[in-house]
């Protein structure tokens, strides 16, 4: 089946990740059922652009939104794409479709003194889960790492004399990124206490674990953030990909230069990096119109009498 097989190029050949290749195959698996239901088809590859047209007019009348019906449409451009390549299809139907426009929505993060409160004042439990969630919570404000990139780490990948982690991104891209000498005093002390768990349990386990020795779950980490986050925010969105945003509008905040930041995060491009500056220029812009002159906010009085409604020069 077509499906199966663009589904394996992107694991084997694209070296997607297992979560990405799921999410295609479920869009794909969606756009499928519809077809047989209102189409009466039953390939995607015979599909035509009023079949899809009227895939996304379901799924926004079913309340699904135009985030949600673009990652869909990029699944399906995927799959046409490789049909053709192969030879299945002589032309893409979702060449003339237009995607649904989406609100623009900055990245939520937390504020630098929240962050600050988290990490400096905070008492955490004095125990082996108390170290490793701080040391969760560090690696991903420290570095912005993933939570697929912080899951996949091993101690073999921490460089303690260098100060660096080697991290595998998307389509196993690899980069260094460094550490500060705070956060390898906490990876050093976090992996002399690992150590004292059982070294069977531990074979081949990423550097963090359970105190069982068992490698810590994706849920676990996300409830992790969202516990410590909580304590010191009140914000709705708490989750690891808000660390990722706080560190990089931290560092664009203090003068980072956007092509670094671009590197630390393993984005592709510079459009995706670009995102974040929409937050500081948002801060610019309300610093100048609280203190400028001309800035829009309302004119404060003065006391010079040659100011005064009728006053002569």
């Amino acid at each position: 089946m077509l499906v199966d097989r663009f589904l394996e190029h992107l694991a084997y050949e694209k070296r997607s990740s297992a979560l990405t290749v799921k999410a295609y195959g479920q869009d794909i698996t969606q756009f499928r059922i519809f077809l047989k239901e209102a189409v009466g088809i039953d390939q995607p590859e015979q599909a035509n652009d009023k079949a899809v047209r009227a895939w996304m007019m379901r799924l926004m009348e079913s309340g699904t939104g135009p985030r949600s019906v673009n990652r869909k449409l990029s699944s399906l451009r995927a799959f046409f794409k490789f049909a053709r390549t192969v030879g299945e299809m002589s032309a893409d139907p979702t060449d003339l479709i237009e995607p649904p426009k989406t609100p623009k929505r900055l990245p939520e993060y937390v504020e630098v003194g929240r962050m600050e409160n988290l990490l400096t004042t905070y008492e955490w439990p004095d125990d082996f889960d108390g170290r490793r969630d701080r040391l969760t919570i560090e690696l991903l404000y420290g570095t912005g790492m993933r939570l697929a990139e912080l899951l996949g780490l091993a101690p073999a990948d921490i460089d303690l004399r260098r100060k660096t982690i080697r991290v595998l991104g998307k389509r196993n891209k690899e980069r260094i990124l460094p550490i500060a000498d705070p956060l390898a005093d906490l990876i050093q002390g976090y992996l002399k206490e690992r150590n004292r768990l059982d070294p069977q349990v531990l074979s081949n386990t990423p550097l963090l674990v359970k105190n069982s020795g068992e490698p810590m779950p994706r849920r676990t980490v996300q409830r992790i953030v969202r516990h410590y986050l909580g304590a010191v925010s009140s914000q709705q969105k708490r989750s690891p990909h808000v660390l990722r945003h706080t560190f990089a509008t931290h560092l664009l905040n203090n003068g980072a230069d956007l092509n670094a930041v671009k590197e630390l995060l393993g984005h592709a491009s510079l459009a995706a990096t670009q995102v974040y500056t929409h937050n500081t220029v948002e801060k610019l812009k309300k610093a100048h119109q609280q203190a400028h002159p001309r800035g829009g906010s309302k004119p404060t009085p003065t006391n010079n009498p040659g100011s005064e409604a009728g006053a002569k020069p």
